[in-house]
């Protein structure tokens, strides 16, 4: 095989292997910006919800999203939150930064505008290491986090925060 050719289809093998962006690179970057809302969180599954209002600032690009934050309660209670998160073609994946377990590892596809994202806690929360995440953008303007956990005893879905923000 002449040598060009060689070089050609090693180079176009190489190009072809590389990871893809997010399938609509848009997604993340629309997501830019200021952010502030309530909503509302429990310590765990059996803990009644405390309501809260939090504030976010949103870095984006077209392959990465990160969410600095702070949640406050009526009750003094104030927490620092952040969610890192990159797109690998149709895969998204990063970290959750505000348990007080520690770091939380977060993996999940995309579907329309929510991203559903499994979460892995660093230690055991509510009886396991496993949760989910909810990501949704609801309009140019709006998006929604939501957690949900199981519940140890009853084995039962139990949302356990939800903030609905608006860009400020």
């Amino acid at each position: 095989m002449p040598t060009r050719l060689c070089l050609t289809v090693i180079l176009t093998a190489f190009v072809l292997a590389q990871p893809a962006h997010a399938a609509e690179p848009g997604f993340f970057a629309s997501m830019a910006g200021k952010w502030s809302g309530k909503g509302s969180f429990r310590v765990n599954t059996k803990a009644p919800a405390v309501s809260v209002s939090c504030s976010f600032a949103a870095n984006a690009s077209a392959a990465t999203l990160t969410l600095d934050g702070n949640c406050r309660g009526m009750v003094l209670i104030s927490r620092s939150i952040g969610v890192r998160l990159k797109a690998d073609g149709q895969r998204y994946g990063g970290t959750y930064v505000g348990s007080r377990t520690g770091p939380a590892a977060l993996s999940g596809r995309r579907r329309g505008d929510v991203l559903n994202l499994g979460i892995r806690w660093a230690k055991p929360v509510n009886g396991d290491r496993d949760a989910e995440m909810r990501v949704e953008k609801l309009g140019q303007n709006a998006m929604r986090i939501v957690t949900i956990d199981r519940d140890a005893t009853t084995g039962k879905s139990v949302v356990t925060a939800q903030v609905d923000l608006r860009r400020n």
